[in-house]
């Protein structure tokens, strides 16, 4: 499992916005997103810098929990 805080996502629509980079990276990779603890929990063959750097590149900052 790999955790992830990501304080500049507000809303669903940036949830949405950082699944779909996420299985850009991982298809078959299980996300939960909880907006208002502002995480990111990532089950993914994916490596963590892999995953970050989607993150980063869909517009958002994530850091390492």
């Amino acid at each position: 499992m790999i955790e992830f805080n990501v304080q500049d996502m507000t809303c669903g629509h940036c949830a949405g916005r950082i699944t779909k980079a996420i299985n850009g990276v991982d298809e078959s990779a299980k996300v939960d997103i909880k907006i208002e603890g502002r995480t990111v929990s990532i089950e993914s063959e994916a490596s963590a810098d892999e995953l970050a750097e989607a993150i980063r590149d869909a517009g958002y900052t994530p850091l390492a929990r």
